[in-house]
């Protein structure tokens, strides 16, 4: 699967992208994430997991606790497939404003 597949994936869930926005914020440990978001400590541990496959966030242990953050390069290969349709769209919407000035009386 492609890495942006993986991407779309992850952040498709609602759950996820709740908790990728809360990581933006800071690190933070699985059972503070829990008490912030209204599901279990399984169900925030699996969307971890799904974010952490993606290549969104990263694990670091202390002692018993595990704490994750933002991976920062997580979101390079999406914006860098975005960049590409930037590009596209930007050649249209000025080809549009040239028509449009044309068409000016």
């Amino acid at each position: 699967m492609q890495t942006e597949d993986c991407i779309f994936r992850a952040l498709a869930d609602p759950s996820r992208r709740a908790i990728f926005e809360r990581l933006t914020l800071g690190e933070a440990a699985v059972k503070d994430l829990t008490a912030r978001f209204a599901i279990s400590q399984p169900a925030v541990s699996q969307h971890l997991a799904a974010l952490r496959n993606a290549g969104l966030v990263r694990a670091r242990r202390e002692g018993r606790l595990v704490y994750y953050e933002v991976e920062p390069r997580g979101l390079s290969p999406l914006v860098d497939w975005i960049s590409n349709y930037q590009a596209f769209w930007k050649e249209r919407l000025q080809r549009l404003e040239q028509l449009l000035e044309k068409m000016e009386p």
